[in-house]
């Protein structure tokens, strides 16, 4: 089945306006089943679930063939649904989608019902000075959110079917509570991750992370040598503190990703730290986008440049068809239209995104537009240590805050959120590219450097003559 006839497959199915009608009537929040009740209809469909309320067993009966009509859209049958959705993450995902489905239709960029992951800062205190901070973080705020605010914020959370958390800072770990928290959302069936900077990852933290929920740990890594991330991290020692964290992380069978933003200061040792990763036996490795906010202001001019990003990139993407122990990944939503003018000729083709690396066949490579490259405000959102949502974490323009903002209503009818999900109201050359679908560029960079959200990513190669232009105008 090809692009056009899967898309119109799922628009007669599951997306017609009768089916998106009795999606949106179904997807609120059970009061007596106490979750949305599209999720219990799943859990019920999939077998998890077997006491649940009339209307929700009812929901159950009249999603099951629009669920299996879109199934087989994609050729999984009813058994592999069955697998997959068994794991109360997957099941939030799946809900997620469906009430994307329902509250906005099929369209590309796909919007899904929820973000998919949320990035918290919990707190702003934090042990290291690092060079980049987007949160210039170091002492906890004043107005940060308590133990019983930050539950409440979860609840919120769980109940608008948001599949991830990702706990940050700051260092999360630095948080009394956090180990509270972040057990709070396990059990709530979310999926739980945290990007710490590693050096208080001991063997008894380890433990004690593994017990609290957490499944997913992201570490910073900004140098091959112990002299480049020290340096970048802002206090003696730290590498070798970090690189210990990796390998108890790695000993309890986290799943774990290095992170690494990519500068001046460490571009020669991108492939070099690539090769420790591995060393390591960690299982991604991503290459984050300098973005020019919070301390990351005054090191602006150590950003890549639009080639350097490009030799970058396409490293990398050689990487990941060579490499088998580990994956790698980027934030630079580049990197989709990289892989595309990489593999032109092939049967298969891998479009990298920021949360995996989806395989397509020559004939549904397209359905990659849906994903949809920069996911800020679209595929993902961010809360500070008070409560305040911005797009992402590199993205400060606040839209709301968690206390006195309805999470759902403002996902569904923010106006710059409905900005950043229609990419063709981009401006200059990311509003005219034919890859803006798959790329579209970063969002959070067009705000750092041109203060202009649907303006140019001046990182891009097709947008030098905008960097040149910066450049100059900064000097």
């Amino acid at each position: 089945m090809d692009t056009v006839t899967t898309l119109q497959t799922l628009r007669a199915t599951i997306g017609n306006p009768a089916s998106r009608a009795i999606i949106k009537e179904l997807s609120h929040f059970c009061p007596t089943c106490q979750k949305n009740r599209i999720e219990v209809a799943l859990e019920i469909y999939t077998g998890q679930r077997t006491d649940a309320c009339l209307k929700c067993k009812l929901a159950e009966k009249t999603l099951a063939p629009l669920i299996s009509q879109g199934a087989k859209a994609f050729g999984v049958s009813k058994q592999e649904m069955k697998e997959k959705f068994s794991d109360a993450s997957w099941r939030k995902a799946l809900v997620n989608v469906i009430i994307g489905i329902g509250n906005f239709g099929i369209r590309k960029p796909f919007v899904p019902g929820s973000p998919f992951l949320v990035v918290w800062d919990v707190t702003y205190a934090c042990n290291l000075n690092c060079k980049h901070c987007y949160a210039s973080a170091g002492k906890k705020l004043a107005d940060e959110l308590t133990t019983e605010e930050a539950k409440q914020v979860i609840d919120q959370l769980e109940k608008a079917s948001v599949p991830i958390i990702a706990f940050s800072g700051g260092e999360p770990l630095v948080r009394p509570d956090i180990f509270e928290l972040t057990k709070y959302a396990h059990d709530k069936g979310i999926y739980v991750a945290i990007a710490t900077n590693g050096t208080l990852i001991s063997k008894k933290k380890a433990r004690e992370m593994k017990h609290a929920g957490i499944k997913f740990v992201q570490i910073s890594l900004d140098g091959s040598k112990k002299e480049t991330h020290d340096a970048f991290r802002g206090i003696d020692g730290v590498f070798d503190e970090a690189i210990q964290g990796i390998k108890n992380a790695v000993a309890e069978d986290f799943f774990v990703n290095v992170a690494t933003t990519a500068t001046q200061y460490n571009y020669q040792e991108i492939l070099d730290i690539l090769e420790l990763c591995k060393h390591l036996h960690v299982k991604w490795f991503m290459m984050y986008n300098f973005v020019p906010t919070g301390r990351g202001e005054f090191i602006a001019n150590n950003d890549l440049t639009p080639e350097q990003r490009e030799e970058l990139l396409t490293m990398l993407w050689n990487k990941l068809q060579t490499e088998k122990e580990i994956n790698v990944l980027s934030t630079a939503p580049q990197f989709a239209r990289v892989a595309i003018q990489q593999e032109k000729s092939n049967d298969h083709r891998v479009i990298p995104t920021h949360f995996y690396n989806p395989e397509f066949s020559d004939k549904l490579v397209n359905l990659a537009e849906f994903i949809g490259g920069c996911g800020a405000g679209r595929f993902y959102m961010a809360i500070r240590p008070n409560g305040n949502i911005e797009p992402c974490v590199f993205f400060p323009l606040t839209l709301g805050n968690m206390k006195t903002d309805d999470f759902e209503t403002l996902w569904q009818t923010h106006p710059i959120l409905k900005e950043l999900r229609n990419k063709d109201l981009e401006t200059g050359n990311c509003g005219n590219c034919e890859y803006r679908y798959y790329c579209g560029g970063c969002r959070g960079r067009a705000y750092g450097y041109l203060h202009d959200y649907l303006g140019e990513d001046i990182g891009c190669i097709y947008n030098k003559k905008t960097y040149e232009d910066y450049i100059r105008s900064v000097k």
